[in-house]
Order: C-alpha cells, then sequence, then structure tokens
C-alpha cells in the first residue's frame, strides 16, 4: 500500500478493543468466516484451496513469510469493522488526528522569504476537516503521491499559517523524503 495509507491504518489499529487472531489457523478461520468460502481465501491470498483447508484444520501451522504477511494484513483489514467506522467518524468530526513526521518541508512563497526546504520534526495536531480529508481520499483509493499533497495541505493550514494568523502569502507546502510518519487519533 502506501506509506501514508499504512499510517492511518495503524492508527485506527489502536482503536480495537479485541487483539486479531494470532495463530495462523485462528486467522484462517476468521477469514474464511469474512468471506464464506475457503475458494475465495485462496483466490485472495493466492495459495491453493487444500492449502486454506489444511490451515483452518490446524494440519499446517507455520506459513511461508510472505504467506504470514499478507495473512495478518488481510486478517487486520477486516477486523472489527464497527470500532474501526467509529474510530474514523470520530477523529473526522471532533477529535481530529495527530500526525508525528520528520521529513523535509519547505514552501513557496514571495521573493525575499526563506523558502529553503530542511528536514524537520514536527508533532502537529490535525483538525477533523483534514482527519475527514484524509480519511475519506484513502476510502476512494486515492494515491500515496494524493495522500501526501492533502497531509501537505494541512501541515500548510495548522503548522505553516497558524490557522490564518501567519504567513498568509504562502502558496504550496513540499512535504518530501519522509523519514519518519506516524499518525494517533
Amino acid at each position: 500500500m502506501s506509506l501514508i495509507g499504512d499510517g492511518l491504518d495503524k492508527a485506527v489499529q489502536k482503536a480495537f478493543t479485541r487483539p486479531t487472531p494470532k495463530s495462523a489457523g485462528a486467522q484462517m478461520r476468521y477469514l474464511v468466516k469474512q468471506l464464506g468460502s475457503t475458494r475465495a481465501v485462496a483466490r485472495m491470498l493466492r495459495v491453493s484451496q487444500r492449502t486454506v483447508e489444511r490451515y483452518v484444520k490446524d494440519q499446517i501451522k507455520k506459513p511461508r513469510p510472505d504467506l504470514a504477511g499478507r495473512l495478518d494484513r488481510e486478517v487486520k483489514a477486516r477486523w472489527q469493522p464497527q470500532i474501526r467506522a467509529k474510530a474514523k467518524a470520530k477523529a473526522a468530526s471532533t477529535d481530529g488526528i495527530i500526525i508525528d513526521t520528520r521529513a523535509r518541508l519547505g514552501y513557496t512563497a514571495p521573493i525575499g522569504s526563506t523558502d529553503q526546504d530542511r528536514i524537520r520534526h514536527l508533532t502537529v495536531a490535525l483538525p477533523p476537516v483534514h482527519a475527514a480529508r484524509l480519511f475519506d481520499a484513502q476510502e476512494q483509493g486515492a494515491s500515496d503521491t494524493r495522500l501526501q499533497e492533502i497531509a501537505a495541505e494541512a501541515l500548510k493550514e495548522v503548522y505553516f499559517q497558524d490557522g490564518g494568523r501567519r504567513a498568509g502569502s504562502l502558496d504550496e507546502v513540499r512535504f518530501t523524503d519522509i523519514e519518519h510518519l506516524e499518525f494517533d487519533l
């Protein structure tokens, strides 16, 4: 997926009230229950239907590393959908989202200002409007570049312009070379 999309998913996963299934058999049984058949799970995970059946019956216990990663990712993507939806709705309506990043940030401004890009470490609370934009774009399948642009616009408004109290003449914020990125609800 993408750096920002994965970061948003991890932030939402912190809201889970129960841990996800840990063993491969339990994860396979959960996916079979969600998708309705072993054939659908096999197609999604790109393995044979018989392999899925053997995991469900605990005849195989330890998956290959690539299969374990796909299995874990698919289970987390479907785990507690109501909790996930409530966490997103709360962030998008009342709480907002916190972004913690270490990246190269710069901006385009009128001649005479210091608009040099530089590595900055920021921890900024973004208002609900920006959280809603990020989650909506992610749900619509936006690319990592588009999510990065939305995050840059949010940082421009909240960090650089302080909600309209300063730097009103900034045109565009560049948010590149991301070394670290983490979201929290």
